[in-house]
């Protein structure tokens, strides 16, 4: 097949009947559990359940109503911790991508943060904020800041030039220029970083509240662990991904809207 022929089929339009999308996923779904519960066979329940065990685990914190109080409290943690993330990041990133020299001064001291895991700022964590809410939000904000710190200057440097000198021409107020044309032309991109944040923020959410917390999904976990209860430890992982698919589709949906709003897709 010719090169021309395999990238025309690779990258062609696909499009998914409403019923398609149901199935396919559904079909992998099923394969999944199937060899889940063919492996669980080879193993002892505590060390592997079947998914009817994990079902039964998942139906008796919902009907204790134990899961709704981790779920309360992991999600206000989550929150509070990503708001500030991306509120900070994307102030600083477009202060640092608009003022270059500003941007030359501090580079240096955030590309030394950047690298190292928020995990490793666990026994600061403890010794700063004590047990509780403030440090797993200290965490999970750690893991969305830089993410959108760094998305944010490069949206702004990435803003076409053009712009900025027709802009300049008709003597627009520097402000004008920021709100207007800075942001709206470099959203795409500072869209992008917030995804990345989202889910970078939404795992440390676990290991932050494994630090010292009383309540939250990421205590559930380690709580099952400690009286071998794995059908509960998987429920857990399972409420973590649903919760975090259902967040990742709502932040794609606010996404279209302000893509639309700002001319950014057409309205069919």
């Amino acid at each position: 097949m010719k090169k021309k022929e395999i990238k025309k089929k690779i990258f062609r339009p696909v499009s998914f009947l409403p019923l398609e999308k149901i199935i396919y996923p559904l079909i992998t779904l099923l394969a999944f559990t199937g060899i889940w519960h063919g492996l669980s066979t080879m193993y002892p329940t505590y060390q592997l359940p079947s998914p009817l065990d994990v079902c039964r685990g998942m139906m008796e914190l919902w009907g204790e109503g134990v899961i709704w109080e981790h779920i309360r409290v992991s999600l206000f943690r989550f929150s509070v911790a990503y708001f500030l993330a991306a509120a900070s990041g994307i102030f600083l990133g477009l202060l640092f991508g608009w003022h270059i020299r500003l941007h030359a001064a501090f580079d240096p001291f955030v590309q030394m943060l950047r690298p190292i895991s928020p995990i490793a700022w666990f026994p600061l964590a403890i010794l700063w904020f004590k047990v509780g809410d403030p440090p797993a939000i200290f965490i999970i904000y750690l893991a969305a800041f830089f993410p959108i710190l760094l998305t944010t200057i490069a949206a702004v440097r990435s803003v076409e030039h053009i712009y900025l000198q027709v802009a300049l021409n008709f003597g627009t107020r520097e402000r004008d220029i920021l709100t207007k044309i800075i942001i709206p032309a470099a959203f795409p991109q500072i869209m992008v970083g917030l995804h990345l944040a989202l889910g970078s923020a939404w795992i440390h959410l676990v290991a932050g509240e494994m630090l010292g917390a009383q309540s939250g999904l990421g205590f559930l976990i380690i709580d099952a662990r400690n009286f071998l209860r794995t059908d509960w430890i998987i429920s857990g992982m399972i409420f973590i991904g649903l919760l975090g698919l259902a967040l990742d589709k709502c932040m794609g949906w606010m996404e279209k809207r302000i893509n639309l709003l700002w001319g950014h897709v057409m309205k069919n």
